[in-house]
Order: structure tokens, then sequence, then C-alpha cells
């Protein structure tokens, strides 16, 4: 295996290759929705809340439940859903005193699901 250090990954030309540019502006995402997902990438940075996500991919839960599964405060689990309940991650619904948790969409469950996979292929592939 060949070990890279920092000055090959540098680009030494002086060149811009004004098309790729010209390209890659028109594609770009706009500023506001990057944003939005680097606020969301900041919420899933906690191994909690990450692990909350998962409980409740497979199963609805109150708050309850998921303190007894991660063996915290009911008081910290609220505190984490609430901050996922604020990005939208999570919504709830009340049934006379219980309150359910569950993802708020299916995209919530697919960048669980990839993140979990691009860790298993660097794993793999440095292994």
């Amino acid at each position: 295996m060949r070990i890279v250090n920092d000055e090959d990954t540098l680009c030494n030309c002086t060149v811009i290759h004004e098309e790729v540019v010209r390209r890659v502006r028109k594609g770009i995402s706009k500023d506001e929705q990057l944003q939005k997902a680097a606020e969301l990438f900041k919420v899933c940075a906690d191994p909690s809340r990450l692990k909350i996500i998962n409980a409740l991919i497979l199963n609805e839960m109150c708050v309850c439940d998921i303190a007894a599964l991660m063996d915290m405060t009911q008081p910290a689990v609220s505190h984490h859903l609430k901050v996922l309940r604020q990005s939208e991650l999570v919504k709830y619904r009340r049934e006379g005193k219980v309150v359910y948790y569950s993802l708020s969409d299916e995209h919530v469950s697919n960048i669980f699901y990839q993140s979990l996979l691009h860790v298993s292929e660097e794993k793999f592939m440095r292994g």
C-alpha cells in the first residue's frame, strides 16, 4: 500500500479549467440549502441522537422506552428529541397521556443507513 503525504494531495498547477468551473457553478446547491444541510449534520453529530434515530427506525417509541433503552434520564432523552424535532427529523403523536415519537419521513432512515454504509466501506477498504 502506498503511503500518501500531504504534498501528494496539493495541486501545483495554476490553470483554471473555466468550462468545469462554469458547469459546476450552474449545478451547485444554493447557500441556503447548504446551510440547512450543515445544520442537519451538526444535529446528527451526536451519537445519542443517532442511536435514537436508529431505535425509531425499528419502532415508534415513547420517551420512557427510549430512556430505558439508552440508559439515560427522561429529561436528557427529551432534550435530544427536542433537537431532532426542531430539525424535522422526528415527529410525535399523542395517545392519551403518552407521546410517541417516530421518524419524520423515509429520508431520515436513508441518511442514517447511508452513513453506516459509508463508514463500513471505509473500514473494509482500510482493513
